[in-house]
């Protein structure tokens, strides 16, 4: 396959310059002795493990120096390798994209785990269609580069001074401060080429920094920028229907002569997919330091990144239900030829080749393909941020924030369906083992079916997240050995979360076979089984014909919401310190207004709107004990909060032809724990340590979803329909687990590092309607009871290298098409190796996915899978430079 290198030339041009007059600048410093500065995967250790120590509270430290040498492309792919940080690539409903894009921490959901940027909240959009609707809280790390980091900051236990929205702890992306940089002038830049190997193409990356700042440390001018591409090409067989056997599938009398069946599930719709996609993230960060006096410091931020992200999806599915039911018409249906059952699963079936004697296939498929397109899909991410420090005497100082920041996710959704004539099939299911093996007869030739050969979807959702806040905090110092400082302060915010869903309408002319795009090609893929060579159609000849015959002028009113929160918070902290014992002490005190507006269910905009008021008192204290000279212990309790998200409150999603859905609640509470948190570590050599810890999460108010039934109008069959719908609800829930950690710097270059996490997280009510009540299974969303990295580098002054291994147990992951999602269990490998070429310019070899690991799925056992994915290999190579 022929490979290709995009990026564009005044990128390259910037690159090239910059890396000549770094290499022009280290000629010239060769000429006379520099200082050595010890850096490096060393040094970058040491920095974490101190400001670990030190801190009053249980924390983890990222560098960035650390995240230099391995290949994080993101600020997820650092946090993986925290003890008790999970990361996944994608929702339960959109599967995995080779990227990490979701952080969670202890086994919780990624709702829980509040992120800020420099200590202020920040918002973020979505691309991908069903995450738009479903109006999450939780961060894309998709939008935030590795090479924003100063340091990134994890905060496991709760303190009062920190923003609430935390249940399970909060994550602080730290960028560098001009005037915190050594040089007057400094710059940095990297030149990447990534090489996507199911894709089979090469993409650049590029990113750059300038800073400067003037003789006197008083002014600063810090400009970042970056433009990464990556074509991404995944392969999956996805399993989108799963149901029970029941006499209203049977057009034939099969299920009632056979009872073995009667009740069991059949993969109804188990198609190959495959997904391109060529994403493009771009962006760029400025930052503006004046220090008027050394009392009196601004700090003006501006933030932007985009990921541009056009896709196209082709998914060709067997669809036994078609002519079993013979769409659902009373005909009479074709019955089974052969078949298997095991436990509660139909294993194998076989639909005869030909059409029965006697009946009229004209409206029944055995195979239908959906060519979904995705023009113009985006996610963003944006911010204006003003700090002020004062220090108005010795021992009194203030900061304050000011700022907004708002994410904008869009996709216009657009499939172009397509039935193809009866010609029989089967399917043979292997559990998780492997793919499922799907047989049908002529699926490499486009015929269309008799009887309406082409149907589909079109949608265009926009979801707009947008925040205003304001905060002071205040310290005193007391001059009190003991009680040394206390801290206080106050914040105001206004969050809005605004969803638009236009219904596309397809002209009647768009329905007709003439005028079916004509670009047709073939669908390959590289897992076994799975339906291959099967006849497809161009991405861009569908969105030609979209552009012709769709329209977007009809508002889907049924699915809009508008929330709006006013929050009023106010807080008080001590900090002291004694000569064994340190730590910190203190309350917040929170006030949520919130306003949820929903069309109505008659899909008209006449909102109806719910109104609450709730206040949370939330006390922490934290300690750290010096044990010995090199042991520290800690011990922590607080009560934390975490809002519902947003399409927990508000969103509806309907599948019209499974008739499933989910539903917000309005009425939700918010999600509040009571933690505690029990560690020691021991720091027994340089840049190594030891530590271990305890930790309980007790929620009395987490959501889950119970399961009803409610009537819409179905667009699909044009009549009001039964829906099986989930809706969030309260429940309670318990996580408790154990977390280990190991470094070690062996001396001569070498290293290793590991960690263990352990986390037991359930739920402890049985909500009416739900999973737990219904069923026995009160699994917790993200929870892997088991999750570990391994890693070991080498490094000298000329040459780097470094190997790391992340795995995570099997989770529950979401909910899609009212059945529950299991991720099975992966592991990944990671590797880079650097030389330095002079002091300032070094080559890198980066990858990612080195195993090539299969992503898998399943809904109620590992007997019913529900996708297997594979994005390939990413491997990185290029040159940084800095002078």
């Amino acid at each position: 396959m022929k490979k290709s290198l995009t990026t564009g030339l005044t990128p390259i041009a910037a690159a090239v310059a910059l890396l000549s007059i770094s290499a022009s600048v280290s000629a010239q410093q060769a000429e006379k002795p520099q200082e050595v500065v010890v850096t490096g995967i060393r040094a970058s250790l040491q920095q974490s493990i101190n400001q670990k120590r030190n801190a009053d509270s249980l924390v983890e430290v990222i560098t960035a120096e650390d995240v230099g040498k391995m290949p994080d492309k993101n600020v997820a792919d650092s946090l993986q390798r925290i003890p008790g940080v999970n990361v996944a690539t994608a929702g339960g409903t959109e599967g995995g994209f080779g990227e990490n894009d979701r952080v969670s921490l202890r086994g919780t959901p990624s709702a829980l785990t509040l992120t800020t940027f420099n200590g202020h909240s920040i918002s973020s959009g979505d691309w991908y269609a069903a995450n738009i609707a479903g109006g999450g809280r939780s961060v894309s790390y998709s939008l935030f580069p590795s090479e924003l980091i100063g340091r990134v900051t994890v905060y496991k236990t709760a303190q009062a001074d920190l923003v609430e929205g935390g249940a399970a702890g909060s994550v602080d992306i730290e960028s560098r401060k001009p005037l915190d940089f050594k040089q007057k002038l400094t710059a940095i830049g990297s030149l990447q080429g990534v090489n996507s190997s199911l894709a089979g193409k090469t993409n650049a990356q590029i990113s750059g920094l300038v800073n400067w700042k003037s003789d006197d440390n008083s002014v600063g001018v810090m400009v970042q920028a970056f433009d990464q591409k990556r074509s991404l090409l995944r392969d999956g067989q996805e399993f989108l229907w799963w149901d029970k056997m029941v006499p209203g599938y049977d057009g034939s009398g099969w299920v009632q002569a056979n009872p073995n069946v009667l009740g069991k599930n059949l993969s109804l719709l188990t198609g190959t997919a495959q997904f391109s996609q060529e994403r493009e993230t771009k962006g760029g960060m400025i930052d503006l330091q004046y220090k008027v006096n050394p009392d009196l410091t601004f700090d003006l931020t501006g933030f932007y990144s985009k990921l541009e992200a056009s896709n196209v999806n082709r998914n060709m599915m067997f669809a036994p239900y078609s002519a079993m039911t013979n769409g659902w018409s009373g005909k009479g249906g074709v019955a089974p030829s052969n078949w298997t059952v095991v436990g509660d699963t139909i294993t194998s079936l076989t639909l005869p080749g030909s059409c029965p004697t006697g009946l009229d296939c004209s409206n029944m498929s055995t195979t239908v393909q959906d060519i979904a397109v995705r023009p113009g899909s985006y996610s963003d991410s944006r911010f204006v941020n003003l700090d002020v420090s004062y220090k108005a005497s010795k021992d009194l100082s203030f900061t304050g924030k000011v700022g907004q920041t708002q994410g904008t996710g869009h996709t216009r959704d657009i499939g172009y369906e397509v039935w193809n004539a009866y010609s029989g099939g089967s399917i043979t299911l292997f559990g998780l083992s492997e793919p499922a093996r799907i047989v049908v007869p002529g699926s490499d030739k486009l015929t269309f079916r008799p009887n309406g050969p082409i149907g589909g979807w079109a949608s265009d959702v926009t979801a707009t997240d947008k925040e205003s806040y304001g905060q002071f905090d205040g310290t005193f110092k007391t001059g009190n050995d003991i009680l040394q400082s206390i801290k206080f302060g106050a914040r105001v915010a206004t969050h809005k979360r605004d969803l638009t869903n236009l219904a596309g309408t397809v002209d009647a002319a768009g329905t007709l076979v003439a005028n079916a795009p004509k670009d047709v090609t073939t669908l390959n893929s590289s897992l076994p089984n799975v339906l291959n060579n099967t006849w497809t159609l161009t991405g861009d000849s569908v969105t030609a014909w979209a552009n012709k015959y769709v329209t977007f002028n009809t508002h889907a009113y049924q699915a809009e919401f508008n929330v709006k929160e006013d929050v009023q918070s106010a807080y008080a902290m001590a900090n002291f310190n004694t000569e064994k014992v340190s730590g910190n002490f203190g309350v917040r005190f929170v006030n949520t207004k919130e306003r949820v507006e929903n069309g109505s269910p008659n899909n008209t905009w006449a909102p109806i709107v719910t109104e609450n008021t709730y206040t949370d008192i939330l006390p922490s204290a934290n300690f750290r004990v010096d044990i010995a000279d090199k042991l520290v212990g800690r011990f922590a309790v607080s009560r934390t909060m975490a809002r519902p998200d947003f399409g927990q409150l508000a969103a509806l999603s309907l599948l019209d032809t499974q008739m499933t859905g989910s539903g917000g609640n309005p009425n939700l509470k918010p999600i509040r724990s009571n933690n505690f948190d029990l560690g020691v570590e021991w720091y027994f050599a340089p840049k190594s340590m030891v530590s271990a810890g305890i930790y309980n999460m007790s929620m009395d108010s987490y959501v889950t979803y119970g399961s009803f039934t409610q009537q819409f109008y179905n667009y699909a069959q044009k009549k009001v329909t039964d829906y099986k719908m989930s809706a969030a609800t309260n429940t309670t829930a318990e996580v408790k687990g154990l977390e280990l950690a190991y470094v070690q710097d062996f001396g001569n270059g070498f290293g290793v590092n590991g960690n263990y996490t352990y986390a037991d997280g359930k739920e402890t009510g049985k909500a009416p309607g739900s999973a737990c009540a219904a069923t026995g299974d009160c699994s917790m969303v993200g929870t892997s009871r088991h999750s570990y990295n391994l890693g070991a580098y080498f490094e000298n002054s000329k040459f780097s290298a470094r190997v790391q291994y992340n795995y995570r147990s099997k989770f529950l992951n979401g909910l899609d098409r009212n059945s529950a999602i299991y991720q099975d269990a992966v592991g990944t490998i990671s590797a880079s190796l650097g030389y330095n070429l002079t002091d300032n310019i070094s080559l890198t070899l980066e990858g990612k996915d080195l195993n090539n690991p299969m992503l898998k799925s399943y809904a109620t056992t590992p007997d019913q899978p529900r996708a297997f994915y594979k994005n390939g290999r990413q491997i990185f190579f290029g040159v940084r430079a800095k002078i």
